[in-house]
């Protein structure tokens, strides 16, 4: 009997898992058509194909050292597979712990959910630095952020290693519950390191110090590729409580899902709120900035705040990433979609309310934890960035710039029957 009950939730847990990890993979899909909406239309192919690239790139490098270098468990050197010696482990390791308390499932599964979070944080650098950025330069730095860069952090968060042998994160109170800091903030970090190194795009700062818009190409698109973001985010959070098979873990996933809609609803009307009090007019790409903002400031912790808690918490997310977007701007650090406002400056924010519902989290776990996080990701991130400028440069001509990278970087344009000949 206890086999019975013991296999039908490892089949959820697993099943769930996998679910789960495909929803957060879906989140590909959003940022592809959020970014190719934000961009010009000359530019629309080449961030299309980095957000493929960088999710093949993202997999592959994550299962030939990524993986091991966060958690010790590779799988491309090891052969590890799903199969019923990973049951026989979990089983006895369940009977040790009781049903219901540790969580159960296939470590391919495991791999899978993820591998989508090492792409999720990838996808972050890519809108930050388009229109400008030579493809290959960007694939090479994929190469190392989630080979290396990113497997390390990780592995002194959720791994829980130490960082550099000197401190634990754990021991200081550090949480975040499925990455606002580990994932989203890295993805920022990374992305400034590289915008600083790239400059801005021609035209976008004039001399006398105001700031050019360069509107996007298609608003639907990216309106579209934010509510797919939203839709994937409910695996992004719900998975990350990592079982369903009991009662307890399920009425978490439940809450999880509530809080995780609700900040996002929140991080809209702040935003909106906020944009239409600034401008006069009411800026769709503040608005769709802020849902997402709603859903980075969630992330850290979407279990123990209250659902009008979540709600606000996305809301003051919401009416940050204005104010964030428009400071970058002022000190002329141009990210076309918002990235770095949104993930790094509202993942600061996730991070910093967590201790306020959840008593397992201090302050100073929080501060240490992100500032850890930023130091190292900023750090190496600049000096691969710099070492790939300094072999092959990370910038195209500005000819190229001004006729679209699409031509000059993939041979072929979005839209061409739009083209002037």
């Amino acid at each position: 009997m206890e086999n019975n009950i013991f296999e039908l939730q490892y089949a959820l847990d697993t099943f769930y898992f996998l679910v789960c990890g495909a929803l957060v993979m879906w989140m590909a899909a959003g940022f592809a058509m959020l970014e190719a909406g934000l961009v010009r239309s000359k530019n629309t192919a080449e961030i299309l194909t980095k957000n493929v690239a960088l999710f093949a790139v993202a997999c592959t490098m994550y299962l030939i050292c990524g993986y091991q270098i966060m958690y010790g468990g590779g799988y491309f050197l090891s052969g590890i597979s799903g199969g019923e010696t990973l049951v026989a482990d979990a089983l006895a390791s369940s009977v040790e712990s009781g049903f219901g308390g540790d969580s159960v499932y296939s470590k391919a599964s495991d791999f899978f959910f993820q591998v989508v979070f090492v792409a999720t944080a990838m996808s972050i650098v890519s809108g930050a630095v388009a229109e400008r950025m030579k493809l290959w330069a960007f694939i090479f730095f994929a190469v190392v952020m989630t080979g290396v860069i990113y497997p390390l952090e990780g592995s002194w968060t959720w791994g829980g290693a130490s960082v550099f042998g000197l401190y634990s994160l754990g021991d200081l109170g550090f949480s975040d519950f499925a990455g606002s800091g580990i994932v989203h903030m890295a993805g920022a970090a990374a992305a400034l390191a590289g915008v600083i190194l790239l400059g801005a795009r021609k035209g976008k700062y004039a001399k006398d110090g105001s700031v050019n818009a360069i509107p996007g190409a298609n608003l639907p698109m990216a309106t579209l590729g934010m509510f797919i973001l939203w839709m994937g985010w409910f695996g992004f959070n719900g998975g990350s409580v990592l079982k369903l098979g009991d009662i307890a873990s399920a009425n978490s996933v439940a809450m999880v899902f509530l809080n995780t809609n609700a900040a996002a609803a929140g991080g809209v009307i702040g935003a909106m709120i906020v944009a239409r009090l600034m401008f006069g007019k009411t800026d769709l790409t503040m608005i769709l900035n802020g849902a997402l903002a709603g859903l980075v400031a969630i992330t850290a912790e979407p279990s123990t705040p209250t659902a009008f808690q979540a709600m606000m918490i996305g809301a003051v997310g919401g009416v940050i990433v204005v104010f964030a977007i428009l400071a970058f701007d002022k000190i002329k650090i141009d990210d076309p979609v918002g990235a770095i406002s949104v993930h790094g400056v509202v993942g600061i924010w996730g991070l910093l309310v967590v201790p306020l519902t959840n008593d397992g989290a201090s302050f100073v776990g929080q501060i240490v934890g992100g500032l850890t996080i930023f130091v190292w990701v900023f750090g190496a991130s600049f000096i691969t960035w710099f070492i790939i400028k300094s072999v092959m440069g990370i910038r195209v001509s500005e000819e190229e710039e001004y006729d679209g990278v699409d031509q000059s970087e993939c041979g072929m344009e979005a839209y061409p029957e739009f083209t002037n000949k």
